[in-house]
This record gives structure tokens, sequence and C-alpha cells, in this order.
């Protein structure tokens, strides 16, 4: 997909982050953008920026409180706005959340929560959706992380997550190629978000000694990237030179991935 011009675009996690920064740019490219989040104050500050990046008259921009995690208030919430703005041409499910710790110390309640959001979230969007889109094609999006493809350590929660996001969108890419629809998975590095923020307040020492290793990108950098790979159709969209390079070595030379990452475990654990 390389034209954006009057499309409809749906996107969980829309209001702050990478999902709104999509959202500008999308608006920038002439769609019309629904985006869906679960605070409204936030939602509507975010819709005012987007509504600044329009490029055309008659673009239109809505946004509705959404919590990804609940199967009954998704599928009333998105019926609900196919019947009043259309359906999505295209479905990026950027809603989610991750709170790194030790093992021990992540509770069953945050686990069963972090799968909920991340991994549930991206499944009830589209089987809701779905079957409205069967109906003229369009591509769908699922945001995973490099977390997805490499077990990080304090992720354990969020690797289960977004390992699982990455095999469903496979296995859905494969589904719905007879019906017009493209499925890629945006995998994004560490990026300066309101998330990331969040991020650092619980990361363990060995975690911060390998995110400080990589480039923290900007919100708008991922994005820019993402149009760039759904030009291409690419299944895994990588956004910067880094994260491709980490993927290539993972599929080809895992042990040294390995030996690499635990190096750096074990230098942190001798100082304590």
């Amino acid at each position: 997909m390389k034209e954006f011009r009057n499309k409809i675009v749906y996107i969980s996690g829309g209001s702050s982050g990478i999902g709104l920064a999509v959202a500008k740019l999308m608006a920038a490219k002439g769609a019309n953008v629904v985006i869906f989040a679960r605070r409204q104050k936030t939602l509507d500050d975010a819709r005012g920026e987007i509504d600044a990046c329009r490029v055309m008259e008659g673009q239109k921009f809505h946004c509705r409180s959404l919590d990804v995690a609940q199967r009954e208030q998704v599928e009333e919430v998105l019926k609900k706005a196919v019947a009043e703005y259309g359906a999505p041409d295209v479905l990026i499910n950027c809603a989610g959340r991750a709170r790194p710790g030790y093992f021990e110390d992540i509770s069953y309640e945050q686990f069963e929560e972090t799968i909920k959001v991340d991994l549930y979230g991206t499944w009830n969007t589209i089987s809701v959706l779905l079957p409205y889109m069967k109906e003229r094609g369009g591509y769908i999006v699922n945001v995973s992380s490099i977390v997805g493809f490499l077990g990080i350590f304090g992720y354990t929660d969020y690797a289960a997550a977004k390992f699982g996001v990455i095999g469903l969108s496979e296995a859905l890419r494969s589904e719905v190629k007879r019906h017009k629809i493209a499925v890629s998975v945006l995998c994004p590095p560490d990026t300066d978000t309101p998330g990331f923020v969040e991020e650092n307040k619980s990361k363990p020492p060995e975690t911060k000694v390998i995110s400080a290793t990589a480039k923290l990108m900007k919100p708008e950098e991922v994005a820019t990237a993402l149009l760039k790979g759904m030009a291409k159709q690419e299944f895994i969209i990588i956004p910067n030179a880094d994260g491709r390079f980490t993927y290539i070595m993972k599929r080809l030379f895992p042990w040294l991935v390995e030996m690499v990452t635990d190096s750096q475990v074990r230098g942190v654990q001798k100082t304590k």
C-alpha cells in the first residue's frame, strides 16, 4: 500500500507514542483516521494534533475510548465505529505496554494483564474487524517489538506476548492473502515514548545495561519506517539498521547473540 489518500485507517493505541506518530503521518498522506485508546482526554488532545496534519478538505478524524483487552467492549465499540465511520482499509494494532522486572517479581496478575493487552488485544480487534475488511481488502499491521524475536532479560511476560503477536501475524498472513489483505509486523527497538519512560522505572540493572547498547528512536522515525515497509509489503518491518542486524544474527547465529547478552548480564551481576 503506497497511497493513503481517502483511505480509512483505524489505530489502536493511537493517542500517544508510535500510534500517534503513525496517525499524524497517515493524516499528512490524506487518510481519514480513527484512533482508539483508554483515556478520553488523551484521545481528544491527540485528535487535535492529528487534525493539524490534514492536507485536504473533507478529511475526517475521530477518536473512541477503548480497552482492547476487554472483548465485549471491543465488539461494541468497533462495530459502532464501522457503522459510523466505515470499515477500515488499514488496521494498525499499536496498543501495548511493558513493565520489566525479574521473573519471580512479576505477579500472575501482571502476566495476565500483559498477555491480555498485548496479545489478546491484537486478536480482539482483528477478529471483530476482519469480516468487514474481507469485503474490500486492506492492510493489517500488528506491532510487536525487538523483544518479539529476541527474549531480553527482564521481559519474560512481555516477550511471551510479543513472540505471540509475530506467530499470530504469520499464520494470519497466510489465511487472508486470498482476500487481498496484507499483514505486516512492526518490530521497533526502544523508542522515546511515554511507555518507554514507564518501563525505565522498573527495569532491572541487567536490562538497563542491555538497553544502553541500543539507539533510542523517535516515534516519528518509526512511523516513517512503517510506511516504507508497507509500501514494499514487508512482513517483518524493523525500523533501524541495528535492529535488522540483530534480527539476522538471531536467525543465523543465535549462539553468538546469547553469548553477547550473557556477557553483559554477568558483568552486572559480578558487581552486586
